[in-house]
């Protein structure tokens, strides 16, 4: 593997240069943002507990490593780019269903064992055309890789509304963000014609918003709770 073979997958980037993607790489501000954000209301309102912390902190990095991918736009910043964004979702995952399913840890362990498998898996039966085979043109232009963040949302979000969950409006809307923000990734190659800067940078800066949302649940709603009815 060449690490630092180029990567030309975006409507923005037109050439090999550092701020080739200025927008693309600028809308990455949106991922500290939600950072200082819960980080402020954690402070406020009590002592969060060290997971709340790590996740802040880990929001913080998907900003990060975004940017070096959107001005690097190499190999290893890629990998960057995508290690934060799935470390973020395994460890939310894994504290949602602590704190709202009621999952104990021992079980979300094995559960996190199984997806990570998973996973794999399904990464290298994709494979990446360097046995010679070109793959079809994907309509979905990379996006369905996010079809898991957007199942566990849509789950979490019908079972705090069963449960009547304080933390249900606060998932309801970061879904709804989500699905917004995914469709935008999936037509940036699509509107490049008409629109060159393309939607990317939506995504960053809808999912920054859709992250922000998800750690200001976690900090203000408490944990396995219902509404009284």
């Amino acid at each position: 593997m060449d690490w630092w073979q180029a990567v030309d997958i975006y409507c923005e980037r037109t050439g090999p240069g550092f701020w080739a993607e200025p927008f693309n790489a600028v809308s990455n501000l949106a991922f500290p943002a939600a950072a200082l954000w819960a980080g402020i209301e954690a402070r406020r309102r009590h002592p969060a507990k060290p997971i709340v912390w790590i996740l802040i902190c880990m929001a913080a990095l998907i900003g990060l490593g975004s940017f070096l991918f959107h001005t690097y736009a190499t190999v290893w910043a890629g990998f960057a780019d995508t290690l934060p964004i799935w470390s973020f979702v395994a460890v939310f995952v894994g504290t949602a269903m602590h704190r709202i399913g009621g999952v104990k840890p021992g079980r979300i362990g094995v559960i996190a064992l199984a997806a990570v498998a998973l996973v794999v898996v399904l990464t290298l039966g994709a494979g990446d055309g360097s046995d010679g085979v070109v793959a079809a043109p994907d309509p979905l232009n990379g996006s369905g890789q996010y079809t898991p963040a957007m199942l566990a949302l849509l789950a979490f979000t019908a079972l705090t509304f069963w449960r009547r969950h304080p933390a249900r409006h606060w998932i309801l809307a970061a879904t709804l963000t989500f699905a917004v923000s995914l469709t935008l990734r999936t037509v940036d190659l699509a509107v490049c014609l008409n629109f060159p800067t393309g939607t990317h940078f939506a995504w960053h800066m809808l999912n920054g918003v859709m992250i922000g949302l998800l750690l200001q649940m976690l900090v203000r709603t408490p944990a396995n709770r219902t509404v009284p009815s």
